[in-house]
């Protein structure tokens, strides 16, 4: 039975895929990924020269990589031609990026005494590896179940994933969204994830698989299971397209290709990843309210730089994603790396309200920065972690109560987070 909420995904079976060859000038070896920067911190940031070296070689077997014509898919209406300018005009907002380019522009990195965020060629989180569960599955195969329960079904959030599939059946099986075969099972339930599927941990694609095929069963089934853009997908799609293409940055030239690397980009997803896997990562939304609660990736005001509306975020980013331009798609990347705009005791609450104020709720859900390191509770420089992210076992409530941190540190030997809303607190 078709329905209008009920599409057809195409979960792609894994096969060995040729290898993809990345001349990084760095040894043969998967990345290391060293202790937390300083840069996360409000302290002056180091520049970090870019890695010379950083140029895809595919196999002379491996076919060509496609020709993004941004044509292809352009949106002619005009009314969001003033979105397309950094900033929708006549709209002013105290928190909102002055360093906003239009679309022709170069852009920049973060200014000097920008503190809210990082810039995207520093290296990022350190990475524990973990094992991988298994692969993807055929075409999904879903039967439509109709629910007796009127209104819709309860809500439920997840974190940041970073590709650790193991940990992340195991979460949503504990809140019984999932049965022992890994298929959805809880009805009209409503499931967002907050984005942020892949790098640093063992099986992205795995995750992307996952989430596609949850969102077809969870349809047939009266529910949803749905997902919002993070910078990790950005940072993906802009390698895959994009490759060694330099761009002009904070720290000098860099590229997707090197700053995904950077950034804890798995060479196997790079493998596994296909043309549906990059469709569907393009046409997530940026942001959505449910229940009153504003859903977003990032704990940053860079979503005022792209419209008045959570309608008109969303067209804008899409319209930007679709043209296939390598510098707008950097300073999407860029400005959806800030971070940490809600953190300070003094200037995080208005900020959270800014965003509220403009676009609904009562309170900001997000990921994106990691709860141990919102709380300051870090391991030491000798690799010590214990005092913080073994610790986090929920969401953090926090700039008077108006932001909850959904980041629980999984690559940290923290904890995934699937909580459902509102809490109880």
């Amino acid at each position: 039975m078709r329905t209008e909420t009920l599409r057809d995904f195409r979960v792609p079976v894994t096969e060995p895929a040729a290898p993809y060859a990345v001349a990084t000038g760095l040894p043969d070896e998967a990345p290391v990924y060293g202790e937390y920067p300083a840069y996360y911190e409000d302290a002056p940031q180091a520049v970090v020269p870019p890695q010379p070296g950083y140029a895809p070689q595919p196999p002379a077997s491996a076919p060509p990589a496609p020709h993004h014509d941004p044509r292809q898919d352009p949106r002619q209406d005009p009314r969001r031609e003033e979105h397309l300018q950094g900033r929708p005009q006549g709209h002013s907002h105290p928190h909102a990026h002055a360093d906003a380019e239009p679309e022709h522009a170069t852009p920049q990195g973060p200014e000097e005494d920008d503190l809210e965020g990082y810039t995207p060629t520093y290296r990022d989180l350190p990475v524990i590896g973990r094992s991988p569960l298994g692969g993807p599955g055929d075409t999904v195969q879903v039967q439509y179940v109709p629910q007796d329960t009127a209104g819709p079904g309860p809500l439920y959030v997840v974190g940041d994933v970073h590709g650790y599939l193991d940990e992340l059946v195991t979460e949503l099986h504990a809140q019984g969204l999932i049965d022992t075969e890994g298929r959805w099972s809880a009805g009209n339930a409503r499931l967002w994830f907050l984005g942020d599927f892949t790098d640093r941990g063992p099986d992205g694609i795995g995750v992307i698989d996952l989430v596609m095929r949850l969102s077809a069963e969870a349809a047939a089934a009266g529910g949803y299971c749905k997902a919002l853009m993070g910078n990790h997908e950005l940072l993906l799609i802009g390698a895959k397209r994009f490759g060694d293409t330099p761009v002009v940055s904070g720290a000098g030239t860099a590229t997707f290709q090197a700053a995904w690397l950077l950034n804890g980009g798995q060479r196997t997803d790079m493998e596994r990843l296909q043309d549906v896997h990059i469709q569907w990562m393009s046409r997530l939304d940026a942001a959505v309210l449910e229940e009153d609660h504003l859903l977003l990736h990032s704990d940053t005001t860079a979503y005022l730089d792209y419209g008045d509306s959570i309608e008109d975020v969303n067209d804008t980013i899409h319209e930007l994603l679709n043209r296939g331009d390598v510098d707008i798609t950097w300073d999407l990347f860029r400005k959806f790396t800030k971070r940490f705009a809600f953190r300070d005791e003094e200037t995080g609450p208005q900020a959270v309200r800014e965003l509220l104020d403009t676009y609904g709720g009562s309170r900001v859900v997000h990921g994106h920065s990691p709860i141990p390191y919102l709380l300051g509770e870090v391991g030491t420089e000798d690799g010590d972690e214990s005092r913080g992210p073994e610790a986090v076992d929920g969401p953090h409530v926090y700039a008077d109560g108006l932001a909850i941190a959904m980041d629980g540190g999984v690559t940290m030997a923290g904890k995934l987070l699937v909580v459902r809303l509102p809490l109880s607190d």
